[in-house]
């Protein structure tokens, strides 16, 4: 049926050509259409993204993470280690002489008040053992040994306070030498 449907097409293709249809046919066949149809929404176009929008996204989704990540493992420093887990007798020795150094410092800080440039000489060496022990304290959270790294600050401490020890002692023999000289020349 097809093959005579366009053989016939072929043979009055002249008056198919001829017949205009009318002006407004067009507007007569809307109006017999559903209104449904007739104003059906157009289309929505896909959205498609940039390259650049995308990789912006991305940078920013990275960004965010890594700053989330950074204070994650702030938070986590922070927190630090229960020294009692690792070892209840260290932990209780750290606490002992960590109060001991404070009370020495302080007592330390007392003498010096007259002579500011000893105790900032003093300081100085204790600053630098202090430092040290913070490196150790912040080593301890990721160390796999931790309990030697304990035992080296508890060795840290115990070397602070004797040397605050020291240093008192040496300003209590400059003060009885001072002293001395001073009665001497009270004496004369």
């Amino acid at each position: 049926m097809s093959k005579r449907l366009e053989e016939f097409i072929k043979a009055n293709r002249e008056e198919f050509d001829e017949v205009v249809p009318r002006l407004d046919l067009w507007s007569r066949i809307e109006k017999q259409l559903p209104a449904e149809v007739a104003d059906e929404p157009k289309k929505r176009e896909a959205k498609t993204f940039s390259l650049g929008f995308v990789l912006r996204v991305a940078a920013m989704i990275i960004l965010v993470m890594g700053v989330g990540f950074v204070i994650y493992l702030r938070n986590q420093q922070k927190a630090g280690v229960d020294l009692a887990a690792i070892n209840p007798a260290y932990a209780k020795q750290q606490m002992q002489y960590a109060s001991l150094i404070e009370t020495k410092r302080t007592e330390l800080k007392e003498l010096t008040k007259g002579d500011p440039q000893l105790y900032k000489e003093f300081s100085g060496e204790l600053s630098k053992m202090d430092s040290s022990y913070t490196r150790l304290k912040r080593d301890l959270a990721t160390s796999p040994n931790q309990e030697r790294v304990l035992r080296a600050m508890i060795r840290n401490l115990q070397i602070q306070t004797e040397v605050l020890n020291q240093q008192l002692q040496v300003i209590e023999q400059f003060k009885q030498i001072k002293n001395e000289q001073n009665n001497e020349t009270k004496n004369i």
